[in-house]
């Protein structure tokens, strides 16, 4: 998706894209960036490894294993030196949805008892939900861009990935980050994070994060007569629905007062 950004449409919002070539805007105080970088090497994988006391990137979880159906030919051989032992969730499924920190000026005051430098904020569980109307208005994009945080191919028995989109109009900002899972002939899993903060006139603007977590097996969606070709299921937006809610919470951060 390109996005055309008209002068206009900035000037009228009171926003100014960023400067020295980073990709982003301000915006009613804010200053929305995106970065893209280069697939890590050898060595930098080595570092993450280590970071991350694994040898499987991007990441291992401790969960249930999904089997594809050439998993009993990786474990099952002739020859026990042949065997393949999984010890970490292929899947790649992360419950990751975002990170959050306030950065201290020299001149700040510390909160509590902080002296690093930074804040830890809080998300509280609440009623509220995402202004959907807001996201279907005819308000001009002023800054869009979408990230792969990472890709697999499941050794050609799916795919899992992680993105991250990002949308910003005169009236809010809005992200979306995504896992998809896609299991061929197995299973397929949906993580859905989307955040919204829509400005306004208050000091400290409320900020909704909503977390839905879908999934279902190939064969449950068979049976509601549904494809069964994994060639069916390659975009995650068109057959969300047809995934049943595993869980879904919506929260709102918590901005101290004295920032």
């Amino acid at each position: 998706m390109e996005v055309e950004v008209n002068d206009n449409d900035l000037k009228a919002a009171g926003a100014e894209l960023l400067s020295a070539g980073r990709r982003g805007l301000r915006i009613n105080g804010w200053e929305v960036e995106s970065r893209k970088c280069s697939i890590l090497n050898s060595s930098t994988v080595q570092l993450w490894e280590q970071k991350l006391e694994t040898s499987h990137l991007p990441e291992m979880e401790a969960l249930p294993p999904v089997e594809v159906p050439a998993a009993a030919k990786w474990k099952f051989r002739s020859k026990p030196s042949q065997q393949v032992i999984l010890d970490y969730d292929y899947t790649f499924t992360t419950p990751y949805c975002g990170s959050e920190t306030i950065e201290m000026s020299e001149n700040k005051h510390e909160i509590g008892d902080i002296s690093d430098g930074t804040y830890n904020l809080q998300w509280e569980n609440c009623n509220e939900k995402i202004d959907v109307a807001a996201l279907e208005s005819k308000e001009p994009i002023l800054f869009y861009d979408e990230v792969v945080l990472f890709e697999d191919e499941l050794a050609d028995n799916g795919v899992s990935l992680l993105t991250v989109k990002v949308r910003v109009m005169p009236s809010c900002w809005f992200l979306l980050l995504r896992f998809w899972l896609r299991v061929d002939g197995v299973l397929m899993r949906l993580r859905d994070t989307r955040m919204q903060c829509i400005f306004g006139d208050n000091t400290n603007p409320i900020i909704l994060r909503e977390s839905c977590w879908r999934e279902e097996t190939f064969q449950a969606l068979s049976a509601k007569g549904y494809p069964s070709d994994s060639a069916a299921y390659n975009d995650p937006g068109v057959i969300s629905q047809r995934l049943p809610i595993i869980k879904h919470k919506t929260q709102k951060l918590k901005v101290p007062s004295n920032l």
